[in-house]
């Protein structure tokens, strides 16, 4: 008979002890359970990046945090909250829990809640993607959403909201996960430690993405305790105040304006960030994480959100700094689902200018909207009426002739056939040879935009192009000036 275990029922010392046999402990390995879902926070995978990081010449690693229940890496620092919360009174039973949260930190907070008993209410920026509002909302948290584009003081800003609701409902208690330090060590407990054994303590580089500075600061503290010549290096965007604070000591408003990056800077310095375990910050443009974002999953096959991207961009902006040898590790914190509206959305991105719109560079490309169709032609036997009648069953102003082998010998145009019919209907019982133009110039599907664009003039209003199929097919005017106007 199979034996199943409960988790609690093993640990290291008892699974090598010979009261565990290896059939029991095999069984275990197989069929072992969690009493809730707030077990399964926390040892997550290190993956190796072997494409986007190719330039970089050490191991380049990624801690993928989306394997969290709630799919990010702020699960480690909700649960951590809570918990402290709860130990020393502040969160008693049946109470409503109070955020200002981008999306991740809720998503974690509102979990725990659900398997504790509690309430949520979060409030957050305009700025979040949708797909994080509706996550939370799923959860049974109630979110309110504040304008970005004001002072952290302004009675409006989701912090200031959050802060005043606390006070105003009964039993009601605010994690501040920015100046809460059981979101460092949280990391300090988890994070680091994981790190340090998954890579056997070869770690040389710690590359974090920074907002309320939990991740970094407690990770660091663990590894740089293990090793204090591993480097942390810290990402940052422009429009926040992290970088120019750890190089000047400075808290330059000036600064500070609105960004698009999702999960890290700030307009305010945590407490949790802690400078002194930081070595360096690298910025990164709001476009050049947008579109690593993207690249992550196309050439990893890693769904990462959009602090990944700005992780693994700044990387790349400082890859003269590695060498072989060298092993990096850098925190992908949460999943793509929550930006399918953004980062990963095309249409999203072309509106911000992040993403050019596609034109057609060559010949081949012009034939997009009609490379499945075939070619209309007319024999330069048939009879004019003939050309005439396929050119208006197929609504095209210009037809190419060919002879019997199929050659391209001459053309008609909707202008020319016009003008002669115009002076002379009986033309129209005519072979097509003796009345048609010269055949439409050939170009090579190579060909560019610029140059087919060149050959297309009054006296040639269309040119042939053979793909790389074997198939024969027309460029006209309205192709090229479709594809600018795409």
């Amino acid at each position: 008979m199979i034996r199943f275990f409960n988790i609690a029922q093993f640990n290291e010392a008892n699974v090598n002890s010979k009261i565990c046999s290896l059939f029991e402990y095999k069984t275990y390995l197989c069929s072992m359970w969690y009493n809730n879902i707030l077990e399964t926070i926390g040892n997550t995978p290190l993956v190796r990046l072997n494409k986007i990081t190719k330039e970089i010449p050490a191991i380049v690693l990624a801690k993928v945090e989306s394997t969290n229940p709630g799919n990010s890496i702020k699960d480690r620092m909700a649960l951590k909250m809570i918990e402290d919360a709860e130990a020393d009174g502040r969160l008693k039973p049946g109470g409503t829990i109070i955020e200002g949260t981008s999306g991740n930190t809720g998503m974690g907070l509102a979990i725990a809640a659900v398997i504790k008993g509690y309430k949520c209410i979060f409030t957050t920026t305009d700025k979040q993607s949708k797909e994080k509002v509706d996550a939370l909302r799923a959860f049974g948290a109630e979110v309110i959403v504040c304008p970005t584009n004001v002072e952290p003081e302004d009675p409006r800003s989701y912090y200031s909201v959050s802060s005043r609701l606390v006070n105003e409902i009964p039993n009601a208690w605010k994690p501040n996960q920015y100046d809460n330090l059981s979101n460092s060590l949280a990391h300090y407990e988890q994070t680091g430690p994981e790190i340090w054994k998954q890579t056997e303590g070869k770690i040389t580089h710690l590359v974090v993405g920074v907002g309320t500075g939990g991740t970094i600061s407690g990770t660091a503290k663990y590894l740089k305790e293990q090793n204090p010549a591993i480097k942390i290096i810290g990402i940052d965007t422009y429009g926040s105040v992290f970088k120019k604070y750890k190089e000047t000591g400075i808290f330059d408003k000036e600064e500070i304006y609105p960004y698009i990056t999702e999960g890290i800077g700030e307009d305010f310095l945590p407490e949790n960030v802690d400078f002194s375990l930081i070595d360096q910050f690298e910025k990164v443009t709001d476009k050049d994480a947008a579109l690593t974002t993207r690249e992550i999953a196309r050439q990893e096959g890693i769904f990462a959100g959009n602090s990944a991207g700005s992780a693994i961009a700044g990387l790349l902006q400082i890859k003269n700094q590695f060498k072989e040898g060298d092993v990096v590790v850098v925190i992908f914190h949460d999943h793509g689902t929550r930006y399918l509206g953004k980062m990963y959305n095309d249409d999203w991105l072309r509106e911000r200018g992040f993403l050019e719109r596609n034109k057609a560079k060559f010949a081949e490309d012009l034939i997009a909207n009609h490379r499945e169709l075939n070619l209309i032609t007319v024999n330069e036997n048939s009879l004019i009426a003939e050309a005439c009648e396929k050119m208006n069953k197929y609504g095209i102003s210009q037809i190419p002739v060919v002879n019997e082998e199929g050659h391209f010998v001459g053309s008609l145009t909707d202008t020319h056939l016009f003008s002669i019919l115009l002076n002379d209907e009986s033309v129209k019982s005519k072979p097509t040879k003796e009345v048609m133009q010269a055949p439409f110039t050939l170009v090579s599907s190579n060909a560019t935009i610029e140059e087919v664009s060149k050959k297309l003039t009054k006296d040639n209003p269309a040119v042939i192009v053979q793909d790389r199929g074997g198939n024969v097919h027309i460029i006209t005017k309205y192709d090229v000036i479709q594809s600018i106007a795409e």
